[in-house]
């Protein structure tokens, strides 16, 4: 398990969910760096489990001097970066109704923004031939009732995949993107009362052509595949990993 030997990384919203498990595929093959977040208790939960090849930065991706600080203690810890994750990001919603300009701001700004300009501060840090990897959502793909300000944002991240690799091409650095579905985070809890959060994720699972919704390590391992020389005939390119959601489902 050695695709990502003497490869440093950093993961922003890699304290749980889709980027801790992207965080453990990384450390699975052999990679060392930093995870990004804002919440120090897991934040210290995760470098409890991924040991002392990781360290945990509290920092605020829509906050350009924390992202400036982010790959400053990163070089000085590890030396490089050869890989980024532009993961932190957050479901919103309400409709073209009800959503303010305060609540439009917000979503822009963790969801685009920050992308945006994670990527920009870390250029300065990365090795040429680094991989960048975005994470979109299929709900840039489908109309999925009160996500529509969410699902734009990310539509316009899975555009920068393009516009970034095309922007980097001198330096060898690709910029691809993964889009997920539903998958099984602690998102779930801020929309939905404990009590009936198992009853909402097989509900997912029953319209999911698949069968069932996505684990953090489905996005890891698809993740590891971006990261690595496996794929590196590849850039500005988005893989969907939704469990068919995106082209199959009705």
């Amino acid at each position: 398990m050695s695709k990502l030997i003497n490869k440093v990384a950093v993961i922003t919203g890699g304290n749980s969910g889709i980027g801790f498990g992207i965080a453990e595929a990384f450390k699975s093959e052999g990679a060392t760096g930093t995870i990004v977040g804002r919440n120090p208790q897991t934040l210290e939960n995760a470098i409890a489990q991924l040991g002392n090849d990781f360290i945990a930065i509290n920092a605020d991706v829509t906050n350009l001097v924390d992202l400036e600080s982010v790959f400053k203690e990163t070089a000085a810890k590890f030396g490089k970066l050869d890989i980024l994750v532009a993961n932190a990001g957050a479901g919103t919603t309400g409709t073209v109704a009800e959503v303010s300009e305060t609540d439009y701001d917000k979503t822009m700004d963790l969801n685009l923004k920050s992308v945006y300009f994670t990527v920009q501060k870390a250029l300065p840090y990365m090795n040429d031939g680094a991989s960048i990897i975005l994470i979109g959502s299929n709900a840039a793909h489908r109309a999925y009732p009160s996500f529509g300000l969410y699902g734009a944002a990310k539509a316009a991240v899975i555009f920068l995949a393009k516009s970034f690799s095309n922007d980097l091409l001198a330096r060898k650095i690709r910029v691809n993107v993964i889009t997920p579905g539903t998958t099984d985070t602690p998102a779930f809890d801020k929309f939905v009362p404990a009590e009936h959060i198992e009853a909402v994720k097989a509900q997912f699972a029953g319209v999911m052509p698949i069968g069932r919704i996505g684990q953090p390590s489905d996005i890891g391992k698809t993740a590891v595949f971006l990261a690595s020389e496996d794929s590196s005939f590849m850039l500005g390119a988005e893989i969907v990993v939704d469990g068919g959601m995106t082209y199959l489902a009705k």
